[in-house]
């Protein structure tokens, strides 16, 4: 029996150092010392644990600490930890909850006892359940599918969420007042139940890593927030950033990018080239991301302060270590909670209680902290909490899919190419071409769905094989099928790559002339058709702008001639890449340099000729005052057109369809007449910069769109296409 006993312990040994073997870093072994040979007991070879003394040093195997010993005193908690607590304090709690005891998983089904809170033991993390776990259930009922870091995170999620912050304020009524302390109400018990604070708990490092997916911190209606921090490949999880077994951070490979990296602390001076601004409005947008978040609480706190006094009606006091945190002026718990300071001060102990929320999902946090000093009545004005648009995660761009019933956060294979930070180097790396259907539908090969992301990575653009180089590019093929290089051509006629062609893959648009001839083909003009439809240019096609006629982004008339590349003021395109007038990561103008040739360095002011294209008598307003009023003269026509051929039209550029019926629905009576015009209106609207990108095209666009819906085009002037060279 003792034999049969010894073969089971050796082999449920062996089974555990296998399991753990498979965790990644090389093991720090521990012998475990040989048993005893009897006669009745042959002699069985020492067995080696991997990790054991990593795991030994490590918080995990504290049994001293709080995290274990809280519930010690019998008078307190007499069946020791309770079956809320078990899960994450105790090794038999996590297994009870995976269902190893034979017990129903997905809950704790009894108290475990005080004395066997021994810490995080291998066999807590190593068996038969976990071995195969790929998905988690957060607090907000959000349920997460990942690897093996599904073990850490099912105790480092947190224990509240936005979900169980609006789900306790709803208890007070539906129209409860948002500053003012609610009177308490009765529990199904019929106990009062008084409005308080909830505290998201300790470490809640999952929480903060996957931003507004699982809802962790509160999040205020009618606000966008960053999803998962993805950071970069190999490092976006919890044991690709932690060894499992210390649970120390890996910093030496933090240092591979990170320059001046050797200790944990030096991890509070990063922030990474995606992050341009002064979040926390100090003046100081250098400063590690630890540092914009501290400053941030700080601001907030200040304001939970002076809320707390002069609208809740209390003093409140903070304290980090002593629970329940907020204090009134006795020490005791803060007795005037409103919503609006629940709201603020739940989401400052989220920002607090995760010591490592500057390196899991910084934006996040900034987001929240923004918006609770926002919502509290402070002064935002200096503060930031969106990036460069590329690397704004929380915004339309990367969020539009999102909760979508047949998406799910996938974003659909004509849209990965711009919309994800994997898109673009799959579609460059495969080969993926622009083709234009004879529908006059712009298709995009070489792509399939994707996850939806939290904006572009370093990655997006820099070639990780050939690190840091760029994607050579050589060429670009445009919606309308031209294909244009800023590098040019060489000598013997072939494309030259250049590092302005990355950004020409995105902004470009997504219809053209081609697209708006070939699904108008066959059409009369001045007939309302059910068949036309709104073509939109879509967002930013500075690209297409800037090549001008060469490409055809926008609806260029039949018998017209349009000017093709601006070339801007220097012939050779010195200061006419992208690169040239944008940085190329925070995205912003290079207004500084426009001063070099134009006394001012407001682009809006800056125009290039003398003449009076707007007829409106004024040749010193900049070139974008003359193209406002060429488009306002657009839109009036549009308007009179469809008065008199179909019905009322309006516009909003921040709604789709964006041009409306008097019913406030998409407008459907279109004539192509109308919806070629309609076409290039929108083409001005979404390129913020065609004033600067090619002015002389935009007017051109703008006066013949007019012209052909019949308007009086005298008073303008159309610049000329320079005679060939």
């Amino acid at each position: 029996m003792k034999t049969k006993k010894m073969l089971v312990l050796l082999g449920t040994l062996l089974i555990v150092g296998v399991v753990i073997a498979a965790c990644g870093d090389a093991p720090t072994a521990t012998t475990a010392p040989e048993p005893p040979t009897t006669e009745e007991t042959p002699a069985v070879p020492a067995v080696v644990i991997p990790y054991l003394s990593d795991w030994e040093g490590s918080g995990h195997n504290d049994v001293a600490g709080e995290p274990f010993r809280h519930w010690d005193d019998p008078a307190e908690d007499p069946d020791g930890v309770p079956t809320s607590c078990a899960k994450c304090h105790t090794s038999a709690g996590y297994q009870d909850y995976l269902g190893l005891d034979g017990s129903e998983a997905g809950k704790v089904d009894a108290p475990v006892p005080a004395k066997d809170a021994q810490g995080i033991r291998c066999e807590t993390c190593h068996n038969a359940a976990t071995i195969s776990k790929t998905t988690v259930m957060f607090p907000s009922g959000v349920e997460i599918t990942a690897g093996d870091d599904t073990r850490c995170m099912e105790c480092h999620q947190g224990r509240e969420s936005k979900v169980s912050v609006d789900g306790l304020i709803a208890k007070f009524g539906e129209n409860v007042e948002h500053d003012a302390v609610p009177a308490p109400v009765k529990d199904d018990q019929g106990n009062d139940v008084k409005l308080g604070f909830r505290n998201v708990h300790y470490y809640a490092a999952a929480a903060t890593l996957y931003g507004s997916v699982t809802h962790g911190g509160y999040e205020y209606d009618g606000m966008s927030y960053d999803a998962k921090n993805t950071h970069v490949e190999g490092y976006d999880s919890c044991i690709g950033c932690h060894n499992p077994h210390t649970l120390e951070v890996k910093v030496e490979q933090c240092a591979f990018c990170h320059e001046d990296v050797a200790t944990v602390d030096d991890l509070k001076n990063i922030r990474m080239i995606s992050s341009a601004s002064d979040y926390d409005g100090d003046g100081d947008a250098e400063e590690g991301m630890y540092f914009e978040i501290e400053g941030l609480q700080e601001i907030l706190m200040a304001e939970i302060t002076k809320y707390a006094t002069g609208t809740a009606g209390a003093e409140i006091k903070y304290d980090a270590a002593a629970y329940p945190y907020f204090m009134g002026a006795d020490g005791k718990n803060y007795p005037n909670w409103t919503p609006r300071l629940l709201k603020a001060a739940y989401n400052y102990q989220v920002s607090k209680k995760d010591p490592g929320a500057y390196a899991h999902g910084n934006k996040y946090i900034v987001q929240l902290l923004v918006d609770s000093i926002a919502d509290l009545g402070g002064d935002t004005s200096k503060l930031a909490r969106e990036d460069a648009g590329h690397f704004a995660g929380n915004t339309e761009a990367f969020r539009h899919w999102d909760g979508e019933e047949e998406g799910n956060g996938t974003v659909p294979f004509g849209c990965v190419k711009c919309h994800t930070a994997t898109g673009l180097p799959t579609y460059i790396k495969d080969g993926g071409t622009t083709v234009v259907t004879g529908s006059g539908t712009t298709a995009i090969t070489g792509l399939s769905p994707m996850p939806a992301s939290n904006g572009l990575l370093c990655s997006t653009c820099h070639n990780e094989e050939a690190w840091p180089e760029r994607y050579a590019v050589a060429s670009v093929t445009f919606p309308s099928g031209k294909t244009v290089s800023y590098g040019g051509k060489d000598a013997d006629g072939k494309f030259v790559a250049d590092d302005s062609n990355l950004c020409l893959q995105c902004h470009q648009g997504r219809e053209s002339t081609t697209s708006m001839n070939n699904a108008l083909r066959g059409k009369e003009f001045d007939v309302v058709d059910p068949g036309v439809r709104f073509k939109n240019i879509h967002y930013f096609a500075a690209g297409a702008t800037l090549f001008g006629g060469e490409v055809l982004g926008a609806y260029q008339y039949e018998g017209k001639e349009y000017v093709g590349m601006n070339m801007h003021a220097d012939p050779e395109g010195k200061a006419n890449k992208c690169g040239d007038c944008h940085d190329v990561h925070a995205l912003e103008p290079k207004t500084e340099s426009c001063e070099t040739c134009h006394n001012t360095a407001d682009p809006m002011a800056i125009r290039e000729s003398d003449v009076d294209y707007d007829g409106d008598g004024d040749v010193t307003e900049g070139i974008k005052g003359e193209i406002d009023t060429l488009a306002e003269a657009l839109y009036a026509q549009l308007q009179a057109y469809g008065e008199a051929n179909g019905g009322a039209i309006t516009y909003d550029s921040h709604a789709y369809p964006y041009f409306f019926g008097a019913d406030g629905k998409g407008y459907a009576t279109w004539t192509p007449r109308m919806v070629k015009a309609a076409f290039n209106y929108q083409y001005v609207q979404k390129d913020t910069g065609a004033f600067v990108h090619n002015p002389q095209y935009v007017i051109q666009i703008l006066i013949d769109s007019i012209e052909d819906l019949g308007g009086n085009v005298s008073a303008y002037t159309r610049p000329e296409v320079p005679a060939p060279q």
